[in-house]
């Protein structure tokens, strides 16, 4: 197993969040308010409550990253900040894709935007 991709995408994961705690905490103290909403809606749920409330907010939550992601593919002035956000935009697409199709498969209602 090489190491590189390995690492690259630690530091990927640990950089997104990073930057996700960043602009949320910076630029817009509602959506800090919002993710400690979404977190404490998840407290007394448990199996199928817990599941579909969590993947509806993780859609929702993705698509946050994936919409800062798209800004900083033509704004951002490192090309390291840039390659980012294109991991950022394949993996949570893909991730949103999966938990779209687990909503369906397990009959889960989504309460998240329908046009992500």
């Amino acid at each position: 197993m090489e190491t590189k991709p390995l690492l690259y995408g630690i530091i990927g994961f640990l950089l997104g969040g990073l930057l996700v705690s960043i602009a949320a905490t910076t630029f817009n103290k509602p959506a800090d308010d919002s993710m400690a909403t979404m977190v404490s809606s998840l407290q007394n749920k448990t199996g199928d409550a817990y599941d579909a409330a969590f993947i509806d907010q993780m859609i929702m939550h993705h698509q946050g990253a994936i919409d800062m992601a798209k800004l900083s593919v033509n704004q951002a002035g490192h090309q390291e900040v840039k390659d980012l956000s294109k991991d950022i935009l394949s993996a949570q697409e893909k991730e949103i894709a999966n938990m779209k199709e687990w909503q369906k498969a397990w009959g889960y209602e989504s309460k998240s935007m329908d046009s992500m």
